[in-house]
């Protein structure tokens, strides 16, 4: 049996994996593949491997410890490995491990359905706008 952070073992298993509980090892690892450094960090090392400074100069807004953590989540899953040459000054590689090159072809699906709808989503949110700025208008 496993233990209860695997949120299974139920008569309704389908609904228990979006189990919403902070313990649930499912959500943690949903968490740490959908936030928005990690997705750009597996984006950018799906390419070629990448030294910390050359991550941090991509992604935009994002802050050095932001990426530090980010990279050492993404480390300790096994989605991205991390080399550390030995000259002065020290030089860090990371590069995707197999698993996180198995994640990207995930990643490139959401970024597809993103720009096959990117357009209505605009128009919905403007038609929202709209609605909402007049009910608060009335």
């Amino acid at each position: 049996m496993k233990s209860p952070s695997h949120c299974t073992g139920t008569d309704d298993d389908q609904a228990r994996q979006w189990d919403t509980r902070e313990g649930c090892e499912f959500r943690q690892i949903l968490d740490r593949v959908a936030d928005k450094w990690s997705l750009l960090v597996i984006a950018l090392l799906d390419r070629r491997t990448l030294r910390f400074t050359e991550l941090r100069r991509e992604i935009d807004g994002v802050s050095q410890r932001m990426l530090t953590v980010t990279l050492r989540q993404l480390e300790r899953d096994d989605r991205v490995h991390r080399t550390v040459h030995p000259v002065v000054p020290p030089r860090v590689d990371y590069r995707l491990t197999p698993m996180g090159a198995t994640l990207h072809h995930t990643i490139q699906a959401l970024v597809a359905w993103t720009e096959d709808h990117q357009d209505k989503i605009a128009a919905a949110r403007a038609e929202y706008d709209q609605r909402a700025g007049e009910a608060r208008s009335a």
